[in-house]
């Protein structure tokens, strides 16, 4: 049973997130402060924390910035804030979707389920795949990925990102075609989310961002991956 956080502060939107979940066959826990959600989180076993960004002691995406330095379970930010400049900084700081109040539980619950569809359809043929000399290699079965012999912490998009793209060497790919893949089909964000996901991915993967070497812009189209023969 998968085992979902909810974070706000307000104990009635709580009640009806996990009323909706709890009906969907997910086990919930909850937190009304940013601290406590931490304290969860470290815990270990949560799969997915659906995150409000506004909490009494610290900002969700303050919440947001510490979990990612140690845990890449999905996150789905809820705020009142509705500006695309919002939603970036959000994907900038690692969530995986981002929903606006107020909102339907309904729809909340959907996107929770086709996050965690996402976030389970990993699957490589090969063990380990490996690029340049081990430079960049995936493990599958463990859902992990090293540069440089390290460990590198993705999110479950940048992931599943980097995992459609590595088994697909040199293909180029359409943002639309990114977004259904990583994002699902029905997302309903602009070309901007894809972007700054691989932004993010590249900061993580590439020796130098700027200069990039495994993921690559095709002008005007979309993005390929280079990484030279899989070993």
């Amino acid at each position: 049973m998968k085992t979902i956080l909810i974070v706000d502060d307000e104990e009635k939107i709580r009640e009806v997130v996990v009323s909706y979940l709890q009906s969907e066959g997910y086990q919930t826990v909850e937190a009304g402060t940013g601290i406590k959600a931490l304290e969860w989180v470290r815990r270990g076993n949560i799969d997915l924390i659906i995150l409000d960004l506004m909490l009494p002691d610290m900002s969700g995406e303050n919440v947001c910035k510490g979990i990612r330095q140690f845990s890449p379970v999905p996150v789905i930010m809820l705020t009142a804030k509705v500006s695309e400049d919002d939603r970036v900084q959000g994907l900038t700081l690692g969530a995986d979707d981002y929903v606006v109040k107020p909102f339907s539980p309904r729809e909340l619950t959907a996107r929770v389920k086709a996050i965690m569809r996402r976030a389970q359809d990993d699957t490589l043929l090969a063990e380990t795949i490996s690029f340049q000399s081990d430079d960049l290699s995936i493990q599958p079965s463990r859902h992990e990925v090293y540069k440089k012999g390290n460990l590198v912490n993705l999110t479950p998009n940048e992931y599943k990102l980097l995992l459609i793209m590595a088994r697909h060497p040199n293909r180029t790919f359409t943002r639309e075609q990114l977004i259904e893949k990583v994002l699902g089909f029905d997302f309903e964000g602009d070309a901007r989310s894809i972007d700054q996901h691989v932004k993010n991915l590249r900061q993580k993967i590439e020796s130098d961002p700027k200069k990039p070497q495994y993921i690559v812009t095709i002008f005007s189209v979309g993005y390929q991956f280079k990484g030279g023969d899989a070993l």
